[in-house]
């Protein structure tokens, strides 16, 4: 298998907390503060946004796997990021939010697909993250949940996209008790693709990866952007995204038809 270490900075500047590496044409994005079980960070947060960014403009690049080094694949925000502020950091506070806003936005706008490698803790925001890639393979120790209310804070910005995915009352349940879920639990709600054992994760995510890098790009990309739009509309007018895409698809196969007809056309002549 090809292992090409890319220079963080070629795609999200001189920083050393996200570390990029193409494995073929899946490129694997690695959390890299394992001492703070890769807490997020104002840095890491932007690297993060800037590298699915990177990652979407790439025609190399077919798949995405999104892992944290060390023990864990993150344990949220940092707090301590917060706790060392002094005086009315009131427009922090605003950047900080939008720019968490922005990067679970993100997860829907790349039409490449983009699996979770989830390790040990993944709490609060890093819970948030793990949920917002469109596919989990989760470690059967696995530590998933929303703890911000024994905090006295609220899992905010994440709980949009844990309503989406598993209902108002498990939501409910898992940000109101703290229930952390394991990689069965997870497997058992739908969130999780599979459930094994913490170093067989990140090569079964490869694994998974590189599966669905091998479809034709056009496809996967019309077949993401059509599930993420009609799981917003009524049956009525998710069944008219559905028809368009599918017009689209003829196009697409008209297209290959093509390709395949010049091909053989110069291999004949």
């Amino acid at each position: 298998m090809e292992r090409k270490q890319q220079n963080p900075s070629d795609a999200v500047g001189d920083m050393d907390e996200l570390l990029v590496e193409n494995h073929g044409s899946v490129r694997v994005l690695t959390m890299n503060r394992p001492a703070r079980h890769n807490a997020l960070n104002h840095t890491l947060t932007r690297a993060l946004l800037a590298a699915l960014n990177a990652a979407q403009h790439d025609s190399d690049c077919r798949a995405i796997v999104l892992t944290g080094a060390g023990r864990s694949f993150c344990a949220g925000a940092d707090t301590g990021e917060f706790a060392a502020l002094s005086g009315d950091e009131t427009a922090f506070a605003h950047e900080r939010a939008e720019l968490t806003c922005a990067l679970h936005r993100e997860f829907t706008q790349v039409s490449k697909p983009i699996v979770s490698a989830v390790r040990g803790f993944a709490l609060g925001g890093g819970a948030g993250l793990a949920l917002a890639c469109d596919l989990m393979v989760a470690a059967d120790d696995m530590r998933f949940g929303y703890p911000e209310l024994r905090h006295g804070i609220v899992a905010a910005i994440v709980m949009a996209n844990l309503v989406h995915q598993v209902g108002q009352k498990v939501a409910f349940r898992l940000v109101a008790t703290g229930q952390t879920l394991d990689g069965a639990n997870a497997l058992g709600l739908g969130i999780a693709t599979a459930s094994v054992p913490a170093a067989e994760v990140l090569p079964n995510a490869l694994q998974l990866a590189e599966a669905l890098a091998a479809h034709r790009p056009e496809a996967m990309a019309a077949t993401k952007r059509l599930l993420y739009r009609v799981s917003e509309l009524s049956l009525a007018q998710g069944l008219l995204a559905g028809r368009d895409t599918n017009i689209l698809m003829r196009g697409f196969s008209r297209g290959r038809a093509a390709s395949s007809a010049a091909q053989t056309a110069e291999e004949t002549a």
